[in-house]
C-alpha cells in the first residue's frame, strides 16, 4: 500500500505538467525474485519514477522500454530471465522468470483511479489486468483493467461476458487463497492471460500505552506505513511524536479503535489492571494478533485472576494471544522491543513461525 501511495502522490505532483507516463508492473513470477507480483513503479517520459519492481537490477531496463511504450502508446510485456548471466547485460542470478507489464497511462485509463480508490477505502480490493492475447478480440486489449467491487460482487467495465464469467469464478479463488494470481482463459482458439491482484487494506496497529516505549512502534509503523490508533493519556503524550498516528483515543473515554482481522493489538501500559480490562475488551475483536508486554508470570497471574472471575480463553482466543510478545532476538532496549514486536506481527500475518531464512528448506517464497 505504501508504495501504490507514493506512485499516486508522484502522478498528482507532475499531473499539471501534462508529462506522459506509463506503469510497469510485475505480473508473473516464476522461481525466485527480489519483488513479487503485484510490484509496480510509475515512469515518466522525463525519466522520473517512483516504486520498483526488482531490488534496482531491472528498473534501469524497464525505465527505457517505459519511455518506448509512453513514446508508441502501446502496452507491452517483457520477460526477465533472471537466471541468465547475459540478461540485460549483468547476471543478476535470482534464478527466477519474471513478467512485467508496461502500460501507458492516459486521462482515460481507469488505473489511478482504481489505486486511488484502494488506499482510499479500507477494505479488500481486486483489481484485474489483461496481460496476454492471441486471437481475434474486438473488445479486449492488453493492459486493459477491471475493477471488482467486492460489496456488489461484481465486475466493472468487462465487454465480454465470457472472459468476465471466467474471471468472477476465479476472483473466488484469489479471495479464498489471499494470493494474486495469472489465469489463462482459452475459448475457440481465443486466449487471454488475466492477472488477478488482491490489495488487501494497510495492516492496522492498535496501541493501548502512553509510556516512551510507545514512541519506537510508532516510528516503525511510520516507516511501514501502517495505519496506527493509540489509546492512552493524551496529556502524557508527546505531540510531536505523534504525526504517525490516525486515530488517538483518551483512555477515559468509551471510544475504541475498529479492530479487523488485519488488525495488530499490543497491550503496553504497564499497568496490571489497565491491560487486563483491555485484554477482555480486544479478544472479542478479530484481531489475528494480540500482544500483552511483560514476563510470562505476568500474563499467567492474568489468566489466573480470569478464572476466578469464570473467564476461560477458548483454544482459538489463546492462539491470538502472545504473552510475552515478540520474536527471541535478544531484544533489550524499547527500540529492540519494537523491532522483535514487529518482526513477530510480520510472521503471524503471513503465517509463518519466524527464523532464519538460511536454515529454511526450499524456496523463500511458496509457489503458487
Amino acid at each position: 500500500m505504501k508504495e501504490i501511495k507514493s506512485i499516486l502522490q508522484l502522478y498528482k505532483t507532475l499531473k499539471s505538467s501534462e508529462e506522459k507516463c506509463a506503469i510497469a508492473q510485475v505480473v508473473r513470477v516464476e522461481e525466485s525474485s527480489y519483488r513479487r507480483e503485484g510490484a509496480r513503479m510509475i515512469v515518466f517520459e522525463s525519466g522520473v519514477f517512483e516504486g520498483g519492481i526488482s531490488g534496482g537490477c531491472l528498473e534501469g531496463d524497464a525505465l527505457q522500454r517505459s519511455q518506448i511504450a509512453i513514446l508508441k502508446q502501446q502496452p507491452s510485456i517483457v520477460t526477465y530471465d533472471t537466471s541468465k548471466e547475459k540478461e540485460i547485460g549483468v547476471g543478476l542470478g535470482c534464478n527466477g522468470i519474471i513478467d512485467v507489464l508496461i502500460s501507458p497511462i492516459s486521462e482515460e485509463s481507469p488505473m489511478m483511479n482504481m489505486l486511488q480508490k484502494c488506499v482510499s477505502e479500507r477494505g479488500e480490493h481486486i483489481i484485474v489486468t489483461v496481460t496476454a492475447l492471441s486471437g481475434d478480440w474486438d473488445s479486449v486489449s492488453l493492459g486493459q483493467s477491471f475493477y471488482y467491487d467486492a460489496q456488489s460482487s461484481t465486475l466493472d467495465n468487462c465487454p465480454d461476458r465470457g472472459l468476465k464469467d471466467f474471471i468472477q469464478k476465479n476472483i473466488n479463488a484469489v479471495r479464498g487463497s489471499k494470493k494474486s494470481r495469472t489465469y489463462t482463459y482459452n475459448i475457440k482458439g481465443n486466449k487471454a492471460a488475466v492477472f488477478i491482484e488482491l490489495i488487501p487494506p494497510a495492516f492496522h496497529l492498535a496501541i493501548y500505552g502512553d509510556n516512551y516505549d510507545v514512541y519506537p512502534l510508532l516510528e516503525m509503523a511510520k516507516v511501514m506505513d501502517w495505519e496506527v490508533s493509540l489509546v492512552g493519556n493524551i496529556q502524557k503524550l508527546k505531540k510531536d511524536k505523534l504525526q504517525s498516528v490516525a486515530h488517538l483515543f483518551p483512555k477515559d473515554m468509551e471510544a475504541r479503535p475498529e479492530i479487523d482481522s488485519r488488525t495488530a493489538v499490543i497491550l503496553m501500559a504497564h499497568d496490571y489492571k489497565t491491560d487486563i480490562a483491555n485484554l477482555l475488551e480486544v479478544i472479542k475483536s478479530p484481531a489475528p494478533y494480540i500482544a500483552s508486554l511483560g514476563p510470562r508470570k505476568r500474563f499467567e497471574k492474568m489468566v489466573a485472576e480470569f478464572k476466578t472471575r469464570g473467564v476461560e480463553f477458548s483454544a482459538e482466543e489463546q492462539d491470538r494471544i502472545f504473552a510475552p510478545c515478540g520474536l527471541e532476538i535478544g531484544a533489550n532496549t524499547p527500540e529492540e522491543i519494537a523491532t522483535s514486536i514487529f518482526a513477530e506481527i510480520l510472521s503471524v500475518f503471513a503465517g509463518k513461525t519466524g527464523g532464519m531464512l538460511r536454515k529454511k528448506s526450499g524456496p523463500i517464497h511458496e509457489r503458487v
